[in-house]
């Protein structure tokens, strides 16, 4: 049976105890740690920056799977490397010259991913998707956690999937926003790999119990 990834979102983690939640991430079946990096600038929000990615990556032995969301990005590529990052997912959006920040993360030795917000056409990756470990299917406009779900995504990940297999690529689809229980089977039939999941993990009364159950959808 193939088994979803799963890539608990720490930004919904207590960030006063988060040695203890990244923790819970390791003793989990969970797959990656997700980290989402904001700017204020590409998004509203403000999360943090390298200094807490390494601090996590002291604690964590699984890979780090930081989803940069900065106007930008190619200007921080090495410093993530050295802070810990396995897998840097740049938006689609941010970049002016996508092939050549893709090949800088190659460079650098990480995993290579692009994000899509809810807007942004999946056809726009026809010519790079070859270069891609992953795709990240944007599910609520990125910024904050706790969102709905927006039900375009499943037709999205389907359009993702038929591309990724005319290209005969192994690229990776993950889901990231208002995803849980009550979506995981949905997304996973509709061709997802990885789900990230924040809120649902975190808030639920035993996020490893939670994590099992997402990972079995």
């Amino acid at each position: 049976m193939n088994h979803l990834k799963i890539a608990p979102s720490l930004l919904a983690a207590d960030f006063g105890n988060l040695e203890r939640d990244v923790k819970l991430v390791e003793n989990s079946k969970a797959d990656w740690h997700h980290l989402d990096i904001m700017d204020g600038l590409f998004v509203p929000n403000i999360s943090y920056g390298m200094p807490v990615v390494k601090a996590i990556s002291e604690y964590a032995s699984k890979p780090l799977d930081v989803h940069l969301m900065i106007v930008d990005p190619d200007r921080y590529i090495s410093e993530f490397a050295s802070s810990g990052a396995h897998i840097l997912t740049v938006h689609f959006e941010a970049c002016k010259h996508l092939h050549r920040t893709v090949q800088a993360i190659k460079a650098e030795g990480m995993k290579a991913g692009v994000a899509l917000n809810p807007h942004t056409p999946v056809r726009l990756l026809e010519d790079i998707i070859q270069d891609l470990d992953l795709v990240l299917v944007m599910s609520v406009n990125p910024g904050f956690g706790g969102q709905s779900f927006i039900e375009n995504t499943y037709e999205k990940i389907r359009k993702l999937k038929e591309l990724i297999t005319a290209k005969g690529c192994d690229t990776l689809i993950e889901v990231d926003g208002g995803v849980g229980l009550q979506n995981a089977a949905k997304l996973k039939a509709a061709g997802a790999d990885v789900l990230v999941a924040g809120s649902a993990v975190f808030s639920s009364e035993d996020p490893g119990a939670t994590i099992e159950k997402l990972k079995e959808s």
